[in-house]
């Protein structure tokens, strides 16, 4: 299992890398969504996938902390999800202003100058 969970954190940077390398912006805007996804996927499966505890506990129940899933990764993953929303909805707003400059191309778009 971990070992398909890595191929699919290889596909995912390769492809978000190959797509952030692109001339448009819609596909500089899918990379870097993509590249976000494979981060998360990564940091995920680096805390270790088990099922061999239950996630609920009843009271007064003693679990050993050998099989108990480690919280740190799960917190990070949801900080950069936000993060990485937060990145996509920025680069989502500079499309649509390329969009009304009527330019798809970024290095037309780099000139300040009107």
């Amino acid at each position: 299992m971990t070992l398909l969970l890595a191929i699919c954190v290889g596909l995912l940077v390769a492809t978000g890398l190959y797509l952030l390398m692109q001339r448009s912006i819609l596909r500089i805007v899918l990379g870097l969504i993509m590249l976000g996804h494979g981060a998360n996927l990564a940091v995920f499966v680096s805390g270790g996938l088990t099922r061999a505890k239950p996630p609920l506990i009843a009271v007064g129940e003693t679990v050993p902390v050998e099989g108990a899933a480690d919280p740190l990764p799960q917190a990070l993953v949801l900080t950069a999800v936000v993060i990485s929303f937060a990145i996509a909805a920025f680069a989502a707003a500079v499309a649509v202003r390329a969009s009304r400059v009527a330019t798809n191309d970024p290095d037309e778009m780099r000139s300040t100058d009107r």
